[in-house]
């Protein structure tokens, strides 16, 4: 039976709605696919989840392809599988949490790491059982500060996220590979450019880890890749280390008076014209060495202050931060942070002063001094003095100050090499569509998951874990085949195959659309059929762009004449054809 706009619970706006920031929100809301509940929170629409399940059904063939078996969790969990593994502290104020009435603390899923390894543990004990590849389609929880974009970051999402269980490590190697071609052939099925890039294991822990982003400029995520094929996320980008010089026959360092020069370039425009350069060269922001003073909240609360040194043509990437200390949460130190610690002259911070204080753990100030990995033995900066007004020049790393250590903190650049030597990086934008790792025995370890091996020991599970995000695929598919009238589904995705118009009054129109609906119905091929009997042609007609249907069939006034039109919504051409041509015609 065809799908009757007259009953069909689907309405279309002509106003995008007010909150809307990206195409694929303002589109899937006016076209009748999701409605707003609350900030990064949708209801889904019966043509929404049609254009979903699609997608999951792509998701499950080649799931099983894979070997792996679908189960289903609960979203609602209890805390302590997660107090264990220790991420009920460590996802901070992204997890949401709840008591039940008894008050004990629950919580809404964002992954389910902890319980697939319980479930694996109360069934399996011995490595026969093994290798084990199971998955769920869930809707997952994650109170975003910020919740933007529709479905591309919201609160709640649904998402595909299996597990694999080894006893060897290269059991874990094969599973992994296993994962991660069926996820190629995901994308490649969906129609979606991809990027494999080298991740960040963040909360979720473990040794190996990639991420599969679309390049598309209103992605959230930088990333890097060299056209020598290395690939990565900013986040995990590792900077490659100069060798290190000899500071043979340097100078000393030296203090100069340099007030007015809280920033980077006065500094730069007061060397210049006070301390030129004797080889000629003018001085740049690379010659100085910046220190960002962080302040670092840890899980117990613990407030601690780090001062970051880099060479001054960069700045801090926030989240290659967030990476290199977590699980602490990072910001700048405050106006009261200074106050406690007046050793740090605000704007004219070092590593060293005249008086032989130096930062470090050591030092009087008890704060940790870190390096960006450029900043090698035998380089000399210009950078504070910690004298107010004060600069000192020719200050030589390994000579004249030491480190605590290193971190990457420091904005990645274009040109900047790639660390497996194949050449300069460029920058691009993208949205993460998947993300695989290997977590290896950490939750396992945790949660006492072990099984029998060949020579009856106990040894600890290996796991992987593969996530895909579905409605945000869905989003992104939105954005990248939509036009300026509407939605326009690749015929993967679509709601239905096939959009039957009837246009007109005459009972003539009506009486041949039904019969090319049947036509249609009868090869197979699902229909939505616009039977309105008092809206007008242009509204059905911007309904029908709006909707999305690749391929539309206009009954019209040739109805009459046994003629209809049919219009491919994707390349825009219409075609006159004989009704009894219609089911054969179509692609």
């Amino acid at each position: 039976m065809p799908t009757r706009l007259s009953n069909y619970f689907l309405r279309t706006l002509r106003e995008d709605p007010s909150d809307a920031e990206v195409t694929s929100h303002r589109l899937l809301v006016r076209a009748g696919y999701i409605r707003r509940q609350a900030p990064g929170v949708f209801a889904w629409l019966p043509i929404g989840l049609r254009v979903k399940a699609k997608i999951e059904k792509v998701v499950r063939e080649e799931m099983a392809a894979a070997g792996a078996h679908e189960v289903h969790f609960p979203a609602l969990l209890p805390r302590e599988p997660y107090e264990v593994s220790g991420r009920w502290a460590e996802y901070g104020d992204a997890l949401f949490r709840l008591q039940d009435r008894k008050g004990s603390d629950m919580l809404l899923a964002p992954t389910h790491e902890e319980v697939f390894t319980l479930l694996v543990k109360d069934l399996y004990n011995s490595y026969k059982d093994l290798p084990l590849s199971i998955y769920q389609i869930q809707d997952k929880y994650r109170d975003e500060a910020r919740p933007r974009a529709g479905l591309l970051r919201g609160r709640e999402f649904t998402m595909k996220d299996a597990y694999s269980f080894d006893y060897t490590d290269a059991g874990l190697d094969a599973s992994y590979e296993a994962q991660r071609d069926a996820y190629e052939r995901i994308f490649t099925r969906l129609g979606l450019e991809y990027v494999i890039v080298k991740a960040d294991a963040g909360a979720m822990g473990g040794s190996r880890s990639e991420e599969f982003l679309h390049p598309t400029p209103v992605g959230e995520d930088t990333f890097v890749r060299s056209a020598g094929g290395y690939a990565a996320n900013v986040e995990a980008f590792t900077t490659l280390v100069p060798e290190a010089l000899s500071w043979d026959g340097l100078p000393p360092a030296q203090v100069f008076p340099t007030p007015d020069t809280p920033t980077i370039q006065t500094l730069v425009d007061s060397a210049n014209r006070n301390q030129p350069r004797p080889d000629g060269r003018d001085w740049t922001a690379a010659d100085t060495l910046k220190n960002v003073v962080l302040a670092l909240t840890g899980l117990d609360g613990s407030r601690e202050l780090v001062v970051v040194g880099l060479p001054g043509d960069r700045d801090v990437d926030l989240k290659r931060v967030e990476v290199a200390f977590a699980p602490a949460e990072v910001e700048a130190a405050n106006d009261e942070d200074f106050a406690k610690h007046p050793g740090l002259v605000k704007g004219y911070i070092g590593p060293w002063s005249a008086d032989g204080a130096v930062l470090g753990e050591t030092s009087a100030t008890g704060i940790r001094y870190l390096l960006d990995p450029r900043v090698v033995d035998g380089t000399e900066w210009i950078t504070g003095a910690n004298e107010h007004g004060h600069h000192v020049y020719g200050l030589v790393a390994g000579r004249d100050f030491q480190a605590d250590g290193t971190v990457e903190a420091a904005e990645v650049l274009a040109g900047d090499p790639a660390p497996d030597g194949s050449g300069p990086v460029e920058l691009a934008r993208g949205m993460e569509i998947g993300h695989v790792f290997q977590l290896g025995r950490k939750y396992a370890e945790a949660l006492g998951l072990k099984v029998l091996d060949e020579n009856g020991k106990l040894v600890t599970v290996t796991m992987g874990s593969y996530g895909i995000g579905v409605t945000r695929i869905l989003a992104i598919i939105a954005e990248l085949t939509s036009d300026e009238k509407g939605l326009v589904w690749p015929p993967a995705v679509a709601p239905f195959d096939v959009h039957v118009i009837a246009t007109g009054r005459d009972q003539v129109v009506f009486d041949t659309a039904e019969s090319v609906v049947a036509a249609i119905e009868a090869t197979g091929r699902e229909v939505l059929y616009d039977d309105r009997p008092k809206v007008s042609p242009g509204v059905k007609f911007g309904d029908a762009e709006l909707i999305g249907v690749p391929q539309i069939v206009i009954v019209g006034r040739g109805a009459a004449d046994g003629v209809v039109e049919l219009w491919d919504r994707r390349t825009g051409e219409r075609t006159s054809l004989p009704v009894a041509e219609v089911a054969s015609r179509l692609p």
